[in-house]
């Protein structure tokens, strides 16, 4: 009985095979680095969805062997480069701010916002309607934005406990913070108001920023109030 031809790689993506977790995921080689900031550099300017990965070669000038060693399919080299853009992102973020931590940790969570803005302002109208609607990319910007808000969290609370934030209650602002990030993820924000994901979290690190700095006001009848927890002072 002869072979049955193998499958065009497009076509797998109807039936993805698992991504590897990143930890399991062997060592990339300067040369995939760099393939893999060259497809970044078109997801975020052009989008995703209307390109076979024999366009893709065709514009990075490889063949399609190279981009089946760095994805099995169109939708997991998706996956890849999106979570290639969380990673990197990431990693400027927290630079950003251990450097902040150590002239001015008030301004931490600003930072961290304002970092994030930065870092998505790049991203086109064609490459969050991609993310978006892509379940798989999708579920990467899901998973990001709620590690990023618990950060958020994390950063609050450690200046409120130490004094450089005013008093709040750091679970509630903590809360109220990732209720927007999830909204802004979701598209909630943009359609209600236009602005986009950067613009968003730019709006909120502004917000964030001047809310967490300076005195407690003086709100009648919060100070002690039932269900109240203030924390620092």
């Amino acid at each position: 009985m002869s072979a049955r031809p193998a499958p065009d790689v497009d076509d797998l993506a109807a039936v993805p095979a698992p991504v590897p977790a990143p930890e399991m995921r062997p060592a990339r080689t300067s040369r995939q680095a760099d393939l893999f900031d060259a497809l970044l550099g078109i997801f975020l300017a052009e989008g995703f969805a209307q390109f076979t990965l024999a366009d893709l070669a065709a514009r990075l000038r490889c063949s399609k062997s190279t981009l089946y060693a760095l994805a099995h399919s169109k939708e997991q080299l998706a996956v890849a480069v999106a979570r290639h853009f969380f990673r990197v992102a990431a990693e400027r973020i927290e630079r950003d701010v251990a450097a902040v931590a150590a002239a001015s940790p008030a301004e931490t969570v600003g930072a961290y916002l304002g970092g994030v803005a930065r870092e998505l302002r790049p991203a086109s109208p064609a490459f969050r309607r991609d993310l978006a609607a892509n379940p798989a990319t999708r579920a990467e910007y899901e998973r990001n934005t709620r590690i990023a808000a618990r950060r958020i969290r994390e950063l609050v609370a450690a200046g409120v406990d130490a004094g450089v934030f005013r008093g709040v209650d750091a679970a509630f602002v903590g809360q109220a913070a990732t209720a927007v990030m999830s909204a802004i993820q979701r598209g909630d924000i943009t359609a209600a108001t236009g602005l986009s994901d950067a613009d968003a979290y730019a709006e909120l690190a502004s917000l964030l920023r001047h809310g967490l700095a300076g005195p407690a006001p003086n709100v009648p009848g919060a100070s002690g109030s039932a269900g109240t927890k203030v924390v620092g002072s």
